[in-house]
């Protein structure tokens, strides 16, 4: 472990916010789908998937996503991707945790595969957008998407850091091999957000300001 970490790399959707399948879930009651079946629809149904990956890195719109996505559940795709995150909320003891870092000097970046700007960006809507990090590495805009080794080589060059200078939270475990390969201190975060700010806490505490 280094003396000091200075740089803090943040997953949003279930680290900085609250847990993706809880607000699946949550949708899936609001809509009257049948549970599961919304899962079904972005993780085994072949347009689905196909849907999801080429809007993650550009190659599709949100609109479109909205009415392939809205076809295969049989539903309204008007301003769907607002519907379906429409439970998923910030993290406070995450987002805290990623206060505390900056305000010590700590260089803060969120890293996401992306879910869309337009029509609707979740993330300014959550409160979670540019003025709260040192940088936004965004998947749609880079045409790569996690885990490829690419977009966090991106993400390090973005805040002027080397791997082992940095601790990277990510609540997909096959997210945190490559940021590892590149010498990056992981956190698997599961269920425990508290936990998980306080080991941030633990890594961060004694870091030196990055340089401007």
């Amino acid at each position: 472990m280094p003396d000091s970490y200075r740089g803090l790399l943040l997953d949003f959707g279930g680290v900085l916010t609250t847990r993706m399948r809880s607000n699946g879930e949550a949708f899936e009651r609001a809509e009257g789908l049948e549970p599961g079946t919304y899962f079904a629809a972005l993780g085994s149904h072949p347009d689905g998937i196909a849907v999801y990956a080429a809007l993650e890195v550009g190659e599709a719109t949100q609109e479109e996503w909205n009415r392939v996505i809205g076809g295969i559940l049989g539903i309204d795709p008007t301003d769907l991707m607002r519907r379906a995150l429409a439970n998923l909320h910030p993290e406070p003891a995450i987002v805290a945790a990623a206060r505390r870092a900056r305000a010590s000097g700590v260089k803060v970046a969120m890293l996401s595969n992306s879910f869309g700007l337009e029509p609707y960006n979740p993330y300014e809507d959550k409160g979670l957008w540019t003025d709260c990090f040192d940088t936004v590495v965004l998947s749609e805009r880079e045409g790569v998407r996690k885990p490829a080794p690419e977009i966090y080589r991106r993400t390090l060059d973005a805040l002027g850091l080397t791997g082992p200078q940095c601790v990277f939270v990510d609540d997909r475990a096959g997210n945190l091999p490559p940021a590892e390969a590149l010498g990056i201190r992981t956190v698997h975060h599961t269920t425990d957000p508290v936990a998980t700010a306080g080991l941030l806490d633990s890594f961060l505490a004694d870091s030196d300001p990055a340089p401007a």
